[in-house]
């Protein structure tokens, strides 16, 4: 059994194709199969299970399969880091939506770009939590900015700040010249929908069952800035957490953003696989998006 064995395996249970991994590697999928039947050999037992479709772990597999995948993702951080130690510098990989750098990290950038000017900062885009706890297991990355939600296997999670909700609509809308909004209000306007599978939609579809609300809705988007500008248009009423920075209730403009104190507030921070084993620039980075994120907000109250 190699390292190299292992790093297969897990590839392998993890892209449920041994087509998939050979192009990926670069290697013809008899040399994939090779690592396989190593392992199969040395543990005595079937470790794949074939499908018309690909393969599955068998449930040998998958207990060998997370067992390697922590044990490579804790060995090859623990590599980068001295590394990275070794050469000065380093590199703080993050991954966030499509618009948390501008909202979240904007001022904390350009400060640790300031501090710490020999540090590199990668920032990669996925579309769901789910993903993002995937890259954090194959430590693909260093630090993941997400919904909090519940508790999720081998991830560390740390909320930074909790966001109330607001009723977006346009300045002419007769919900706009409110000063806040109860739960009830919001069953029968027209509801800009937040993106499909977000944690911070499944949040407020809870908050709204709870409520006994029925929503309804013929729009839907990819983000909240889309929300935004949809009922700045007039096209539908956005409910969406208050991000740091913004003014609540409104400006003069023509959007108005309307507080609705009785939502339950939706929790954002970090996600990790083990805080204590983070680099210290990316724990410099993340200490200073929390810095940041939390004197912003407090600006606005």
């Amino acid at each position: 059994m190699t390292l190299d064995d292992l790093r297969v395996f897990v590839a392998v249970c993890r892209a449920g194709s041994l087509s998939a991994v050979a192009r990926d590697l670069g290697r013809t999928q008899s040399a994939v199969s090779q690592h396989v039947r190593r392992l199969e050999k040395q543990t005595g037992t079937s470790l794949l299970e074939r499908h018309a479709r690909g393969v599955v772990p068998t449930e040998a597999g998958r207990i060998l399969q997370t067992a390697a995948a922590d044990g490579i993702a804790g060995l090859d951080g623990a590599l980068r880091r001295v590394e990275d130690l070794v050469r000065g510098g380093g590199t703080v990989r993050v991954t966030t939506g499509g618009t948390t750098v501008r909202h979240f990290m904007s001022e904390a950038v350009v400060t640790f770009r300031r501090r710490h000017p020999e540090v590199n900062l990668e920032f990669q885009t996925e579309n769901s939590g789910r993903r993002c706890f995937d890259a954090l297991a194959a430590d693909a990355l260093d630090l993941a900015w997400i919904t909090i939600g519940g508790p999720v296997r081998g991830i560390e999670l740390h909320p930074v700040m909790e966001l109330p909700w607001v009723l977006a609509v346009g300045a002419d809308d007769p919900l706009a010249a409110r000063t806040r909004i109860d739960p009830a209000d919001l069953a029968g306007v027209r509801h800009i929908r937040l993106p499909e599978n977000s944690a911070s939609r499944a949040h407020l579809d809870a908050a709204f069952a709870a409520s006994g609300i029925r929503v309804t809705s013929g729009t839907g988007v990819a983000d909240w800035d889309t929300a935004l500008l949809l009922a700045e248009l007039g096209l539908g009423h956005a409910v969406v957490p208050a991000l740091p920075g913004w003014q609540v209730p409104g400006s003069d403009g023509p959007l108005r953003l309307v507080p609705i104190p009785a939502l339950p507030p939706l929790a954002v921070g970090w996600a990790v696989r083990r805080w204590a084993a983070l680099a210290p620039p990316a724990l410099a980075f993340a200490d200073e998006v929390a810095r940041s994120c939390r004197a912003r907000a407090a600006g606005q109250q």
